[in-house]
């Protein structure tokens, strides 16, 4: 993906994102400045991602990652359940959370490429590590801030296959 038309492809991640938080979660999710990250460098001290791969016209991947505290309170408020750790329903959440957005994008950018989307992965551990599709993919990240304090990260690794 040229730098030049960067902007094209990740607005409609932003604002699907926002608007999945705002419908789904009643919050409001504020997108921070867009930046690349190596692959060997995309760690930080997230707890829970969720991942879903693309394919077809299009290949790569989108991830939503978390910390603990964040991801039990947006299970909390989508469950309307207290939960004291990254259990079946945090999982269930995180997934659904980025199924959601995976599935909106891909109606966003169907005029630009017809992609197809996997089911969720869910990686949990602190600190751990998404290992992307291709060495040759940079990765986009989206940082948004949420519930005031906190703070979660879309991931976005895309290589258009067409030409």
């Amino acid at each position: 993906m040229a730098e030049n038309s960067t902007e094209k492809y990740i607005q409609p991640f932003i604002s699907v994102t926002q608007n999945v938080f705002r419908d789904f979660c009643q919050s409001t999710v504020t997108p921070g400045r867009v930046y690349f990250v190596e692959k060997d460098e995309f760690q930080k001290s997230w707890d829970i991602s969720g991942i879903i791969g693309l394919t077809g016209e299009a290949k790569g991947a989108v991830a939503i990652s978390l910390r603990t505290d964040t991801a039990l309170k947006i299970t909390e408020i989508l469950t309307n359940e207290k939960h004291e750790g990254l259990d079946s329903d945090v999982t269930d959440a995180t997934g659904e959370i980025i199924n959601i957005i995976a599935g909106n994008v891909k109606k966003e950018l169907e005029e630009a490429f017809r992609i197809v989307i996997s089911l969720p992965t869910i990686v949990k551990g602190a600190a751990h590590s998404i290992v992307w599709p291709s060495e040759k993919t940079r990765i986009i990240c989206i940082p948004f801030d949420i519930f005031d304090d906190q703070e979660i990260c879309l991931s976005i690794a895309i290589d258009p296959t067409k030409q």
